[in-house]
């Protein structure tokens, strides 16, 4: 054969390579097992075969006419073909590469979308290949715009093949929310996959939540459905990108109708409130009551304590005072923790605890009581659940625990400080009383002063902040967003975050408690309480007018041996409560440069300690 003849023929042989590879792959991919968007990609790419055949029969017909050369043959397989319209060599060969590179490397669903969209981009430069190429990517994109379509407009995978670039855990329940810490079912029910077409890889999340919203209305058995106009239909993608504008809009829909389902017809807002009210005690007159008829149960060691006799004793404070009025009240349940609260903080992986591993050494080397692990819990239900996950509760059970101790550790000094005005018709200055009330003022200055803090500075104000934001949330996970912002900036600010100066403040409150229980016995032996009680009403008074040392020898005696121990009991908690506040000076000081919150309260310390 002539040689140029030759060079015709060998450039005509890649045509019919190609045209048996997409034949192949064409036959293969047309099984079930391949995926809709492969089915979709063979189907457009037997429809591009029909044509190259067409074209093959119309040569021929020219060639039984005696009107084809090889010359021609070659000048029409390099330029357009009289059915598609397009550069049939140079088409094939494009094609023969995707389909080389989808079958080396099994591709299915969204990795079949973007290496079409890739060769495309790669084929800028030849228009007409550029615009098959587009062409097929539109063809197999229309079965994953079809699952698309139904997960944004009803909340529903229809993936019979896995393609689908969520996917669904459905091991994960909506009633785990009350006890995963880690609110999985919130998190992983509904998840990303890595392989996303790279047209939708920037609005990928926002497809993702606005399915999830509708799944979480349909579980609410509120059945909705985003409303789906001629206009909303996924059926093309381009540079027009109105598929972005259908997305955005059923995202919008979407997250309108949960934030309005859970405000109204769940009242988180009435909810949160009444966390509010019991947990971080904005209505405390239910506490006190509580208090004073569970006293005895409470003083017991934690393993010894029965939470069901706790929980009827709350019950009878909701039920006795105006907590009664609040139809949230039925929600309210108590429990008994196993570890101190600097313990319970070692739970909260996602803070920033300062120090945390100084936090080791801090449980108590005795037995803790129930006042110290005594916690308020709350039922809450599904959906909003959502948002007061269990890992919210637990930072309010945490802070509820601090404060509550807070409130013991006051009303113990305020018993004390009660006995002392008892005594305040004796003579007592300079006496041992008359130092121990001082004491004991000094002591209910600094609880006082740390329960205005916690309450007024930290709680009240981040609340009101927080309520503002949740008016104007336009999401639900917006809403989760600020709750768990709350939530964290009142652990810092309540100093639960800061072991250190927690440990500090722990040694104040114990030293407070210690004088407190000692307060009975330190006055009964400084005046003889029991000796005035015994004497009538008359007599009282001219006992009480006479000072101590106008008593018989032997009784003086006594009184002033007492005074003795009882003086050296004064000093010693006075130093040691002084040497305390000392302490926590410097720590408060350098915390408060770190967090400008510590402010106030640092200069009440420094206050305190030019006092004392």
């Amino acid at each position: 054969m002539d040689l140029a003849l030759q060079e015709f023929a060998r450039r005509i042989f890649p045509l019919c390579e190609s045209f048996l590879l997409i034949d192949q792959f064409v036959e293969s991919r047309s099984q079930f097992k391949n995926g809709l968007v492969n089915h979709a990609f063979a189907a457009a790419l037997r429809a591009l075969l029909l044509d190259y055949q067409a074209m093959v029969a119309q040569l021929e017909h020219q060639f039984r006419l005696g009107r084809l050369s090889i010359q021609g043959l070659w000048f029409y397989c390099q330029s357009f073909s009289p059915m598609c319209w397009q550069p049939m060599m140079g088409s094939m060969q494009a094609l023969s590469t995707v389909i080389q590179k989808a079958s080396a490397n099994n591709y299915a669903g969204s990795a079949v979308l973007n290496l079409l969209q890739s060769q495309a981009k790669a084929m800028a430069g030849d228009n007409a290949v550029r615009s098959l190429l587009e062409k097929m990517t539109q063809s197999a994109s229309n079965a994953y715009l079809s699952i698309l379509e139904r997960w944004i407009y009803e909340g529903v995978i229809d993936d019979p093949y896995g393609e689908f670039f969520i996917a669904e855990n459905k091991s994960l329940q909506k009633e785990s929310l009350t006890q995963d810490y880690e609110a999985k079912y919130w998190r992983e029910r509904y998840s990303l996959k890595e392989d996303i077409p790279s047209f939708l890889a920037n609005i990928a999340g926002i497809i993702l939540t606005t399915g999830k919203y509708l799944n979480v209305m349909r579980e609410c058995g509120h059945n909705v459905q985003v409303p789906v106009s001629e206009n909303s239909k996924l059926m093309t993608f381009g540079s027009n990108h109105h598929y972005l504008e259908c997305v955005k809009a059923a995202y919008d829909f979407a997250s309108g109708e949960l934030l309005n389902l859970i405000k109204e017809k769940y009242d988180l807002i009435g909810k949160l409130r009444s966390i509010k009210h019991y947990l971080l005690l904005d209505q405390g007159d239910f506490l006190v009551h509580f208090m004073d008829i569970a006293r005895e149960v409470l003083l017991k060691k934690h393993d010894e304590i029965s939470v069901e006799k706790l929980q009827s004793l709350l019950d009878l404070a909701l039920r006795t005072t105006a907590a009664a009025a609040d139809p949230c009240h039925e929600d309210l349940t108590c429990c008994v923790e196993r570890s101190s609260v600097l313990k319970g903080l070692s739970t909260l992986k996602d803070l920033d605890i300062r120090n945390v591993s100084d936090s080791n050494d801090l449980e108590e080397s005795i037995s803790i009581t129930g006042l110290e692990t005594f916690s308020l819990s709350y039922k809450i239900r599904w959906p909003l659940s959502i948002v007061i996950s269990r890992k919210a509760l637990t930072k309010y059970q945490l802070i509820f625990r601090f404060l509550f101790h807070c409130k013991h550790v006051e009303r113990q000094l305020c018993g004390a400080w009660q006995l002392h005005q008892g005594v305040r018709a004796l003579n007592t200055r300079g006496t041992a009383i008359s130092r121990s009330s001082l004491l004991c003022r000094s002591m209910l200055r600094f609880i006082n002063s740390l329960l205005h803090y916690l309450t007024f500075e930290v709680l009240e104000p981040n609340w009101h902040v927080m309520h503002g934001r949740l008016q104007t949330a336009k999401s639900i996970d917006e809403v989760i967003q600020h709750h768990d912002f709350f939530l964290d900036k009142c652990l810092r600010e309540c100093l639960l975050l800061l072991p250190e100066l927690l440990k500090k403040v722990g040694k104040l409150k114990s030293l407070c408690l210690q004088y407190a229980a000692a307060t009975q016995w330190l006055i009964s032996s400084s005046v003889d309480i029991p000796k005035l009680e015994e004497q009538s009403d008359g007599s009282l008074g001219s006992e009480r007018s006479k000072p101590l040392k106008s008593r018989n020898p032997s009784q003086a005696q006594k009184v002033m041996t007492r005074n003795s121990a009882v003086t050296d009991s004064i000093l010693k908690f006075e130093r040691e409560f002084n040497a305390e506040l000392q302490s926590l000076r410097p720590i408060l000081s350098s915390s408060s440069q770190a967090e400008p919150y510590l402010t106030h309260l640092a200069q009440w310390i420094l206050g305190v300690g030019n006092d004392q």
